[in-house]
């Protein structure tokens, strides 16, 4: 039988093992053999504009004006949401700012 582990990351079963190390060959992926693998893989972090580590339920303000894309409507600078929600995607925040439901990037707000 293969004692070698297939990766956690893309389930690969061309692993190799290199020291106390593994390596997959298929996404580049390395873990070391005595540490615990998480089943949920790595943990996405999103930071705000300055550095701020943002979770559900924060309250962020907007750092600058933001023209909602097909409407003539502008969020204006310092405009605050009610807590937000991080999603998967480009846009990582899923947010409502002056009733109106809106994705954002990150990099637009700051953590109240």
């Amino acid at each position: 039988m293969n004692s070698i582990p297939a990766c956690p990351v893309c389930s690969s079963e061309n692993t190799y093992p290199d020291g106390d190390m593994f390596i997959c060959p298929d996404c580049a992926h390395e873990w070391n053999s005595s540490e615990p693998v998480s089943a949920d893989g790595d943990v996405r972090v999103v930071k705000d504009s300055n550095g701020n580590v943002l979770a559900d339920g924060d309250c962020v303000t907007l750092i600058k004006d933001l023209k909602l894309k097909g409407s003539s409507t502008v969020l204006k600078v310092g405009s605050k949401s009610k807590p937000i929600r991080l999603v998967d995607g480009d846009h990582e925040i899923d947010c409502k700012i002056d009733n109106t439901s809106i994705m954002l990037k990150a990099c637009f707000v700051k953590k109240v």
